[in-house]
């Protein structure tokens, strides 16, 4: 079956967009081959910074035929119906049509084949509607093309449009078609310096070859391979190790055609500035690799860079252009750190009376007040020290306003640590200011020093509740305040470092450190909290809880304290995988569900003891007592929060309901004995539900 071979030549693609520019072209194609009928074996994308390059295997040489039918008027109908009918199936008379009989009379229909066209002529209809209508994030317009001007939007000029189609054994046809003045050939690029003369190629593996030959490596991940793989080398050589930094290794690949790796340096004395200001200003400004001592696991005054060119001197003149160039760099970030010493973090704090933080919630100054007041009512929650929390919490936003995180914001927080601990701060309290803007993803880690944990407690609920308060609220895939966010980094915080926090409490006295007066206060902890829940179901089956369970236990209520819940699903999650688990859920089930026929069909609910004296079976007594024994077993052991001695009290129901449903008929003929019964089973109903409302869980 035949091949395609697209690719598409331009100006350099800005790395960021490559990897979704190939998956995106890859996408359009093949659902419009599948569309047309052509359903294929294989497809791969590729991007290097000059093309785009798509190869789709196996697809078939033509269209099926289609034959479909299609019904028109009532035999007998109105001629204008009929001649309708005819006209637009192509029929010449109703002699070409068949009869269909049907409940509501006889009806025309007509038989359409269409006959399938050739493959490579449906590409050249499809492919450069796809070209025109590309979904780059940003493209641009250029030029004029024999004195008329361009009218494709492409991320950077186009200039040639590789297209062959064709079987393995055979020379492929080219996919003729033309966008903007571009006609389609079979002739492509090597690299722009070594080897920039034009390449006839056929089909993939001969387009690979050549492209390889003439000094460029298509496939985006073996550039990845090689310039990881000669990072390592070179400084390992060198008694040093690689920094690794897989993002910056994503954009350099998106960079360069055929990666030559090289080491640089700077001098020493930049070392002075902390590691992580040398390796923003390096990143950052040249896209450069760091190295670190293996023993100290210090940064050394070394580089990695990956240049685009073998170049005639072994890359001396590459290597002394970037050290050119990172030097200033290195020079001014030094200047900033050096500079920001000489102010402590207090003394800039009055510049944030002039910084809103938004228009309803009031300068920065006073949110800084509302965390310090909310920080120090957590810490001793946590046995955290109030003193140092209330001061990490004074001094945590002061870096914002230095010259090095005015520079390089990635790296907020961090210098707060380093400045504070320049200026004799306690330990604890240089970490929070570090800590508390974690953790910020679910793969951040989580502080745990407890003033790291208050300060980073209240600056999270201080901004859900003041956004709550002003009514500015996630909705749908917005959240440009990054709320969600927020939520779960809450979640986490209690949940990974094991604390008991009442929300609604921490919310409410939050909520009245605000100046805004929300329309409906009362309701605003609540209505929080429920969003809270709404988060912890999220994160929860993202760790691998299921759905059902983490709603069997919200079903309680008592959404207030995260971690109780946190353990309940945990529990409940052990308890079900065991034999017991799994059978007794199935009695709990059958006493929910025949309870639930019988209310509907009573309309009315068998609350209430149920009375002793008209027990008539053994099966009955022993169910009764076995629920009075578990109830005060489960719930001293949920009162103690230990939810596994709870579950395995519930397991000793098992034989008892076992027996009971095998004996013992529910709806019997005695109205007073059914009733009892029914009551009987909403005492399993009401006593499993210490642990979780099993009516929530699937079977």
């Amino acid at each position: 079956m035949p091949d395609l071979l697209l690719e598409l030549f331009s100006e350099e693609i800005p790395a960021r967009m490559q990897a979704k520019a190939a998956d995106d072209l890859r996408r359009l194609v093949t659902d419009k081959l599948v569309a047309e009928g052509l359903v294929y074996e294989g497809a791969r994308a590729f991007a290097t910074p000059r093309r785009l390059a798509l190869t789709v295997h196996g697809i078939p040489a033509r269209q099926p035929d289609l034959k479909t039918e299609r019904r028109g008027p009532k035999v007998g109908g109105p001629d204008a119906a009929v001649q309708g009918f005819l006209k637009a199936t192509g029929l010449k008379s109703l002699d070409e049509a068949k009869i269909q009989r049907d409940p509501k009379g006889d009806f025309y229909i007509a038989l359409i084949e269409k006959a399938g066209r050739d493959a490579i002529d449906v590409l050249a209809e499809i492919l450069p509607v796809i070209i025109r209508t590309f979904p780059w994030p940003k493209s641009m317009r250029w030029g004029a093309r024999s004195g008329k001007p361009g009218s494709l939007s492409w991320v950077r000029p186009l200039h040639a449009i590789t297209a062959t189609f064709g079987p393995e054994t055979e020379e492929p046809d080219i996919v003729k078609f033309s966008v903007d003045g571009i006609e389609t050939g079979q002739t492509t690029y090597g690299h722009r310096f070594m080897a920039p003369s034009a390449i006839s190629v056929r089909r993939f593996e001969d387009y690979e070859a050549k492209l390889k030959a003439a000094k460029v490596i298509l496939d985006p991940q073996a550039r990845k391979d090689i310039i990881f793989a000669d990072a390592k080398e070179l400084t390992f050589a060198q008694g040093l190790e690689l920094v690794e930094d897989q993002v910056l290794l994503d954009e350099v690949s998106g960079l360069v055609e055929w990666p030559v790796v090289m080491m640089g340096s700077f001098e020493a004395e930049y070392l002075a500035i902390p590691d992580e200001v040398i390796r923003a200003t390096i990143r950052n400004n040249q896209k450069c690799f760091v190295v670190k001592d293996p023993k100290t696991g210090k940064l050394t005054n070394k580089f990695v860079l990956t240049a685009n060119i073998e170049a005639t001197d072994g890359g001396k003149t590459i290597v002394a252009g970037n050290e050119r160039v990172i030097r200033p760099r290195l020079s001014d970030a030094k200047f900033f750190y050096e500079t920001d010493l000489k102010t402590k973090l207090e003394d800039r704090l009055p510049k944030f009376d002039q910084i809103v933080f938004h228009a309803k919630l009031g300068t920065q100054a006073a949110r800084i007040k509302r965390i310090e007041r909310l920080a120090a009512e957590i810490a001793p929650l946590l046995g955290a020290d109030v003193a140092k929390a209330t001061r990490a919490a004074h001094l945590a936003k002061a870096d914002l306003l230095t010259e090095v995180v005015g520079e390089f914001p990635e790296v907020q927080g961090l210098m707060g640590k380093y400045y504070a601990l320049a200026q004799g701060e306690d330990a604890s309290v240089a970490a929070a200011c570090e800590e508390h803007y974690k953790p910020q993803g679910p793969a951040d880690r989580v502080p745990t020093d407890p003033v790291s944990v208050a300060v980073a407690l209240a600056d999270k609920i201080d901004t859900l509740v003041g956004f709550w308060a002003i009514d500015e609220k996630p909705t749908g895939s917005k959240d440009p305040y990054a709320l969600r966010r927020a939520a779960l980094g809450v979640i986490r915080l209690i949940a990974e470092n094991a604390l008991r926090l009442s929300l609604m409490k921490v919310a409410a006295s939050a909520l009245a450190g605000l100046s805004v007066n929300p329309t409906d206060a009362q309701k605003l902890p609540s209505d929080l909290l429920a969003f809270f829940a709404d988060r912890l179901k999220v994160q929860l089956r993202e760790q691998g809880a299921r759905h059902d369970l983490v709603d069997a236990v919200f079903a309680l209520g008592g959404q207030d304290d995260l971690l109780m819940i946190v353990r309940r699903v945990e529990a409940l999650g052990k308890f079900l995988e065991s034999d017991d688990g799994k059978n007794l859920l199935a009695g709990i089930k059958r006493a929910s569900n025949i309870l639930g026929i019988e209310e509907k069909k009573d309309k009315r609910t068998f609350d209430g003891a149920p009375d002793a004296a008209l027990y008539s079976l053994g099966e009955e007594k022993a169910l009764a007592k076995a629920i009075g024994e578990v109830k005060a077993e489960a719930s001293a052991a949920v009162a103690k929060e230990d939810f596994a001695a709870a579950m395995s009290a519930m397991a000793k129901l098992r034989p008892p309901v076992d027996a009971f449903f095998d004996k013992v008929r529910v709806n019997d003929d005695d109205a007073k004995v059914r009733e009892n019964r029914l009551k009987l089973l909403n005492e399993i109903r009401s006593a499993t539900r210490a642990v979780a409302d099993f009516s929530k869980i699937q079977d």
